[in-house]
């Protein structure tokens, strides 16, 4: 299976932390990033999405550029507050997708990515609208993944 974690763009800092909205340069990063890994082939058969304003406006900014049809799921185990097991144990839920794409946020892209390479320590920096490909052979309860490739807006 292909997992696709994504952190959000920019966001703007004056409203609650759930209530943050993409700014002008977060939808420009965004943009930037999918647009790349379309040429590398990302066509999730799922988007999950951290219910935050700020993930969802990303993750439907993600399903316009690359004409996603179906809906986009929200999941409270992506929220920062969450834990690399509960964020895995959500994605094991669709254990019958070939490709999942997971819009969530620090710290918990961070943790749930190193969780998934069988890492301690941090294998990915993931700035705003940074996204990594991990590919996972089998969803047992604990992921061993690979690291795919990882794109950053020019700017990171």
């Amino acid at each position: 299976m292909e997992i696709y974690l994504l952190r959000h763009g920019t966001a703007d800092r004056s409203a609650l932390d759930a209530d943050r909205r993409l700014t002008e340069l977060g939808v420009a990063e965004v943009t930037e990033v999918i647009k790349q890994a379309r040429l590398s082939g990302l066509n999730p058969s799922l988007i999950l999405s951290s219910p935050y304003t700020r993930a969802l406006e990303t993750a439907q900014l993600t399903a316009r550029l690359l004409d996603y049809q179906q809906e986009i799921l929200t999941a409270a185990a992506l929220t920062p507050e969450s834990t690399p097991q509960a964020a895995w144990e959500e994605l094991r839920l669709y254990s019958d997708q070939p490709a999942i794409l997971a819009v969530t946020h620090e710290p918990l892209i961070t943790a749930v990515a190193s969780w998934m390479l069988g890492s301690a320590r941090t294998e990915i920096e993931f700035k705003t609208a940074t996204l990594a490909r991990i590919d996972i052979e089998t969803m047992t309860a604990r992921p061993r993944g690979v690291r795919r490739w990882t794109i950053k807006p020019a700017r990171a």
